[in-house]
C-alpha cells in the first residue's frame, strides 16, 4: 500500500469512528411505535401518522394547530424524539417538544421545554428551553441558541433528561444545557410526574423577533414531522394515594450513556454555548439581580453577557390554544459562525 494510499485509509477510518461517536449517547435506545406511547392531543385532523405507525406529522393551518401527548405520566424520565420541522418560511410558527403536568397541577405545575421559534428562510434557526417547577412561571429558567445546522432539512435528535439530581437538554449528541439539583432550588425543580407533549401553533405575537415577523399561511399547512420515540421512566399515576416506588426505573435512566456527560460531550457543550446561546437568564441581572442558586457562572460567558440587562422584553406565550401565561422574551441579536461542535 502506498503511503498516500495509507494516509487516506487512516483518514476515513477516523472518519467512520467520528460518526460513531457523535450518535454515542443513543445508540441503544428503545424506540416505540405511537400507538405504544402516545395519543393525539387536538387537531386531530391535522395530526397525520404515518401506515407503520412509526412517526406523526404535526400541520398547523388558518383553522388549527396540532399536538400529541404520552399515554401516561413519569416521575422522571428520558423523552427523545427525532424531528423535522417545517421547511420555507414558518415565521411566528413555534413547535413545542415538552414535558408538564398543567393538566394535573394547574397551579403548580412543572415544566421542561424545548421550543422552536419559527423562521425567516435563509436565517439561522432560533430555539429555547425552559424549566419551571412547582408553578414558578414568574422565575422563568430561559436560555435561548441558533443552530447549527438546518433542521428543515432532515431529521435530528431532541431529548430531555429528568432525573432527581439533574435535568439535561440534547440536540443530537451534545448535551446543550445541564441543571445540576441544588437544595437551594427547592419546589422550583420540577418533582412532580410529567407527561411529553409535542404541540404546533400560532405564536406570532412572541415567537420570531419578538413578534416582528408572523405567521403567514401563505405558506401553510406548516408541517413537523416526529419519529423514533423514546420513552423511558416510572409510570404512575400522578394523584395515587400509596406513591409508586420508582428507584429501580431512576436507576436505569442514570445507568444510560444519556445520563452523563463525556469529556468530548462536555467540551461539546462549551463550544455551543459560546459560539450559539444567545440569552441565558443566569445573566439577565435585569430580572435577576442574584443569579439563582442553580446558575454557575462561566467568566467567558459573564463577559459576553455583561450586557443582557439592556434587552427588551414582551409579549405573551401560549401553550397551543389549552393554556397561557405572561412571559418576558429577549431580543434577538446578530448571527455567529457556524461551525461542527463534534
Amino acid at each position: 500500500m502506498s503511503k498516500s494510499s495509507y494516509n487516506l485509509f487512516i483518514i476515513i477510518i477516523i472518519f467512520i469512528l467520528g460518526l460513531g461517536l457523535r450518535s454515542s449517547a443513543f445508540t441503544n435506545l428503545n424506540t416505540l411505535s405511537f400507538e405504544e406511547s402516545l395519543s393525539p392531543l387536538f387537531g386531530d385532523a391535522n395530526l397525520v401518522r404515518s401506515p407503520d405507525d412509526l412517526s406523526v406529522r404535526l400541520l398547523l393551518d388558518r383553522y388549527t394547530g396540532s399536538g400529541f401527548i404520552s399515554s401516561n405520566m413519569y416521575q422522571h424520565g428520558f423523552y427523545s424524539s427525532m424531528i423535522k420541522l417545517p421547511a420555507d418560511y414558518s415565521a411566528g410558527v413555534v413547535v413545542a417538544f415538552y414535558t408538564s403536568n398543567g393538566d394535573v397541577f394547574e397551579k403548580t405545575h412543572d415544566e421542561l421545554d424545548i421550543e422552536f421559534l419559527g423562521n425567516i428562510k435563509g436565517k439561522p434557526w432560533r430555539f429555547q428551553t425552559n424549566l419551571y417547577g412547582n408553578g414558578s412561571t414568574h422565575r422563568g429558567r430561559e436560555e435561548r441558541y441558533r443552530l447549527w445546522f438546518d433542521p428543515t432539512k432532515e431529521f435530528h435528535r431532541y431529548s430531555i433528561l429528568w432525573t432527581p439530581h439533574k435535568i439535561i437538554f440534547w440536540v443530537d449528541d451534545v448535551p446543550i444545557r445541564e441543571v445540576i439539583r441544588s437544595e437551594a432550588m427547592g419546589a422550583d425543580y420540577p418533582a412532580k410526574p410529567m407527561a411529553l407533549y409535542a404541540t404546533i401553533w400560532d405564536a406570532s405575537d412572541w415567537a420570531t423577533s419578538g413578534g416582528k415577523y408572523k405567521a403567514n399561511y401563505k405558506f401553510a399547512p406548516f408541517v413537523a414531522e416526529f419519529k423514533s420515540f423514546s420513552l423511558d421512566g416510572c409510570s404512575v399515576d400522578p394523584i395515587q394515594e400509596v406513591p409508586t416506588d420508582c428507584s429501580d426505573s431512576v436507576d436505569f435512566i442514570e445507568s444510560q450513556d444519556y445520563s452523563s456527560i463525556n469529556s468530548r460531550q462536555r467540551a461539546a457543550m462549551r463550544r455551543f454555548r459560546q459560539r450559539f446561546m444567545y440569552y441565558s437568564y443566569c445573566y439577565d441581572t435585569v430580572r435577576y439581580p442574584e443569579a439563582p442558586p442553580e446558575c454557575v457562572i462561566v467568566p467567558a460567558e459573564k463577559d459576553r453577557f455583561k450586557d443582557t440587562g439592556r434587552l427588551k422584553f414582551g409579549g405573551t406565550e401560549a401553550r397551543g390554544r389549552r393554556r397561557s401565561r405572561r412571559q418576558q422574551r429577549p431580543e434577538i441579536e446578530s448571527d455567529p459562525d457556524e461551525r461542527r461542535l463534534l
